[in-house]
């Protein structure tokens, strides 16, 4: 079982950033990932990194946010610039049983545990 937990939401205006964490209680060689969840949207992956550090973003995120890991802490960060209203969503980390370098990961289907989120609010 893996405990993961989020912090580092909150309100912030557009064109700002914010800094996401997520504490592991068991970390290993596997990948972890952020997901959101706007209202009324269904839960979408927004990045995930293997244990070697091999990123992945959906198009929206590209080149504004940044996953990163630190595996002597078993903590896993999301860095979010230039943040836009539509980026309003509760942000969940997530934590696979596998490695996923090199392969497709943004589905929630590679993923067994899951935190209880922190929510992020852009305003105009």
């Amino acid at each position: 079982q893996v405990r993961l937990v989020e912090s580092g939401g909150g309100s912030v205006q557009a064109g700002g950033s914010l800094r996401l964490s997520c504490a592991a209680s068991a970390y290993g060689s596997r990948c972890m990932g952020w997901f959101r969840q706007g209202p009324g949207k269904e839960r979408e992956g927004v990045a995930t990194i293997s244990h070697d550090g091999s990123a992945m973003y959906v198009d929206s995120v590209k080149d504004r946010f940044t996953i990163s890991r630190d595996n002597a802490k078993n903590t896993l960060y999301l860095q979010m610039n230039s943040l836009k209203p539509e980026d309003t969503a509760m942000y969940y980390c997530a934590a696979s049983t596998i490695d996923c370098s090199g392969r497709y990961s943004l589905a929630r289907s590679w993923f067994s545990y899951w935190g209880q989120g922190t929510q992020v609010t852009v305003s105009s």
